[in-house]
């Protein structure tokens, strides 16, 4: 279900910003032609310090480990190659229609705020990951507006769902038991 609703959530967001722009989306909305190794690397710079942020929170935070035994559950056991296409379908998915269609239309804070609301659930556990979406949110649009292209966000956001799924996808094939030397 996962894989056609982000297919479903990229065709929307192409959609919207082909209309918005009435023809065809240009190339410099996904990448800039000068400057791209350095949207590139402020992606990977942004995912790895908002994958740091988790990991304080899985830290310092029980329900940050109530909310990834509640997603791993949901998510079940994965592969790697499942988890690494999945963290490119939604990454791609999620940064068109939230920063390249959303926040083109209405700007970054409601953008920001809209995106953080979509990822909420049930429970106490599911503020903490609504929390999280509302920083990540913030500093992926931060990164479009500073930018003006969607490598960095796309790239930042493929990342923190490619290594949190491939996470969730391992807890998920050992019952949440944490393997030895790692962190509980």
């Amino acid at each position: 279900m996962a894989w056609s609703f982000y297919l479903v959530l990229a065709v929307g967001g192409g959609l919207w910003v082909g209309l918005a722009r009435r023809g065809p989306i240009p190339l410099s909305l996904f990448v800039s032609r000068h400057g791209w190794w350095e949207d590139l690397g402020l992606g990977v710079a942004t995912g790895l310090a908002l994958w740091g942020i988790w990991q304080l929170a899985r830290r310092y935070l029980p329900a940050a480990q109530h909310l990834e035994d509640r997603l791993a559950g949901l998510l079940g056991p994965i592969t790697t190659s499942e988890a690494i296409a999945l963290a490119l379908l939604s990454g791609f998915a999620e940064e068109l229609f939230f920063r390249g269609a959303v926040q083109a239309a209405v700007g970054w804070i409601p953008a920001t705020l809209l995106f953080a609301f979509l990822h909420t659930g049930p429970g106490r556990p599911f503020r903490l990951w609504t929390t999280f979406a509302l920083v990540a949110g913030f500093l992926l649009g931060a990164l479009m507006l500073w930018r003006g292209n969607l490598l960095g966000p796309v790239t930042a956001h493929a990342l923190v769902n490619g290594i949190n799924l491939r996470g969730l996808g391992r807890r998920a094939a050992r019952g949440s038991a944490p393997e030895p030397g790692e962190p509980s």
